[in-house]
């Protein structure tokens, strides 16, 4: 009868570069990317959000020779509300960019392979000899334990309530 070879831990791929210490290796340069191209996109949605406060500015100003008390009425409140919408949407989504740019670098991660072996290490299925069927596995006994631990509980809760509704000789009041 032959005998089953423990499995042997799965080696990660070979990385892109040798050298992660340098910022000027092509690895780093492709994981800097998405933020400076977030820092750009921030820095033009910057220059369009000054440029509308600008125009805006002059619009509500009064000219030179019109009187104080009389302020300019072409105000259309459902366009002012939705360019605003708009340029806080394009604000949050740059920033929102150069952040994940920079967590990617931080952590790095410089393409899905790479994510996926940092998160599949960190929960220990890679590397530990382990594959994910016997993860999968592992995660259903616990989901059956505590199904049954809630089960019991609320049986007790039953009967608890149901003796409460007897009298000391168990007739029902």
């Amino acid at each position: 009868m032959p005998t089953a070879e423990p499995p042997k831990p799965v080696a990660p791929p070979p990385q892109e570069s040798a050298s992660y210490g340098s910022i000027t290796s092509p690895r780093s340069r492709k994981q800097l990317g998405l933020f400076f191209a977030g820092a750009s996109f921030f820095l033009l949605s910057t220059v369009i959000t000054r440029r509308s406060l600008v125009r805006r500015y002059k619009e509500i100003t009064p000219k030179f020779y019109q009187p104080n008390t009389r302020p300019n009425t072409s105000f259309n409140a459902g366009l002012e509300a939705f360019e605003a919408l708009n340029l806080a949407t394009v604000n949050v989504c740059s920033i929102a960019m150069m952040a994940g740019g920079g967590m990617l670098w931080a952590f790095d991660i410089s393409s899905m392979d790479d994510m996926r072996r940092k998160i599949r290490g960190g929960l220990g299925i890679d590397g530990s000899g382990r594959s994910e069927k016997d993860a999968e596995e592992e995660m259903e006994e616990w989901l059956a334990t505590v199904l049954a631990r809630k089960e019991e509980k609320e049986r007790r809760r039953k009967e608890g309530v149901e003796e409460k509704r007897t009298n000391e000789r168990g007739a029902p009041r």
